[in-house]
């Protein structure tokens, strides 16, 4: 794929109870060709306990997923220290090195967007947003997120809704995963 970030991310937290992250549907060939309309990106994994989403490559998004729920596994569950391990296998291991994705990743405690160079960052508030529409669907969260009520969802929803008007890369067919309250 020409550009890796063909597509947009967004996770919000509310608060332990509200975390959720959504993304178009929208898989693009080049910089010109709509290849499908309705790809799900975000997943839910490690017992129902992790929410994840990529922008970039299909192939190598359900690759490093399938990674990341092992690294999980090997810690027991601990977001962060699976992050950090697998961003340096991403970084270090040679086949790893030419995925083309951006991946968030959020329990109900931590939000962080994990990268090929190697890249853990924590956002500063309880919402990111990537990808080509990353910008656009930022500026509408963080509007929702800071004046509104709305819930995690209802911002999720309304922030890839209105990044879908303005971005050529970003459709309105919205694939959502929530983490349920115990």
């Amino acid at each position: 794929m020409g550009q890796f970030h063909a597509t947009t991310i967004v996770a919000v937290r509310r608060n332990s109870a509200d975390v959720c992250i959504g993304g178009d549907g929208q898989v693009t060939m080049g910089q010109t060709t709509v290849m499908k309309h309705g790809a799900k990106k975000v997943r839910k994994i490690y017992k129902n306990t992790v929410l994840t989403g990529f922008a970039g490559s299909v192939a190598d998004a359900f690759s490093l997923t399938e990674k990341f729920e092992k690294k999980l596994e090997e810690h027991s569950g601990n977001l962060k220290r699976a992050a950090v391990a697998l961003a340096q296998l991403w970084r270090s291991d040679k086949a790893m090195r030419n995925l083309e994705a951006l991946m968030i990743a959020a329990d109900k405690e931590l939000m962080l967007v994990i990268s090929g160079n190697g890249e853990v960052i924590e956002p500063d508030q309880d919402f990111i947003a990537i990808g080509s529409g990353g910008n656009y669907a930022y500026a509408a969260t963080a509007a929702l997120f800071n004046h509104t009520d709305m819930t995690a969802e209802e911002i999720v929803r309304e922030s890839l809704k209105i990044t879908s008007k303005i971005c050529v890369f970003t459709n309105e067919h919205i694939s959502v995963e929530k983490l349920k309250e115990d």
